[in-house]
């Protein structure tokens, strides 16, 4: 593996590592940090410059950013939710922008399916309780889905990413 390549396989690892923190992240506080955001940026643009599509890359982000800003004025995704995905569009190629945001709203419909399915099961039903950091987190997670409280969609954004990326020890 020559040096090109295995930096932009670090810099591609750390922002998964990045998007997996802001995933546990927003389920743990509903909030994604604005230095995820920016970190997940600069490493998107580190690696748009390696692979010679800066300029588009960038024109692209803008895009997903000004779609997703109408969808935050709407009411419909949170503010974090939108620099994230745009800072996203970076990591990828602009060819794999589209499965990005295929993959982020199949995600995202997924996520709202099991937070559906929780909010009809009574918690007696629950047949294995969790211990410990699990009971915790699904005690919180059972209080935000009986108060119809938002879905941690840092979580569909980061799976999003992370699929449309794939192998961070792929050259293309």
């Amino acid at each position: 593996m020559n040096s090109p390549i295995l930096s932009q396989s670090i810099v591609a690892m750390a922002a998964v590592a990045v998007l997996l923190f802001a995933a546990a992240h927003d389920i743990a506080f509903r909030v994604i940090p604005n230095a995820v955001p920016v970190t997940v940026m600069a490493a998107g643009l580190w690696l748009s410059l390696a692979r010679g599509q800066s300029g588009a890359a960038m024109c692209i982000a803008f895009s997903v950013f000004s779609g997703a800003w109408v969808l935050w004025r709407n009411g419909w995704m949170g503010g974090g939710d939108v620099k994230l995905l745009a800072a996203s569009s970076l990591l990828v190629s602009p060819e794999s922008v589209p499965a990005l945001l295929l993959n982020t709203a199949l995600s995202g419909g997924v996520l709202a399916f099991v937070y559906l399915l929780l909010s009809r099961i009574p918690p007696a039903a629950i047949c294995q309780r969790p211990r410990g950091l699990a009971l915790r987190i699904w005690r919180i997670e059972r209080r935000r889905i009986r108060r119809a409280a938002s879905l941690p969609y840092g979580c569909a954004i980061a799976m999003g990413a992370l699929t449309a990326m794939g192998s961070p020890f792929h050259s293309g």
